[in-house]
């Protein structure tokens, strides 16, 4: 992973961004990381991965939720319960 400064980043745009369309680009302020950028695909391709995995995970909490004797009446008098 290649990575810039922050004063590199701002002066060198370009270069930020072609280096990005490669693999993703690590900017530093006083030597700490603090920005990634990616490439369109590549942060596509991300927020794709997190919704499939967040979806994993929903399913996962109802089938135990079903498993444990919840059901949508139930559910429903707990949230409608203050």
């Amino acid at each position: 992973m290649l990575t810039f400064t922050a004063s590199e980043a701002k002066q060198g745009l370009a270069r930020v961004i072609e280096a990005a369309a490669r693999e993703p680009v690590v900017i530093q302020r006083q030597k700490r990381d603090v920005a990634v950028v990616l490439s369109m695909q590549e942060y596509e391709r991300l927020v794709r991965f997190n919704v499939t995995e967040f979806q994993r995970f929903c399913d996962q909490v109802g089938h135990s939720a079903k498993a444990a004797g919840l059901d949508e009446a139930t559910l429903a008098k707990l949230l409608a319960d203050e």
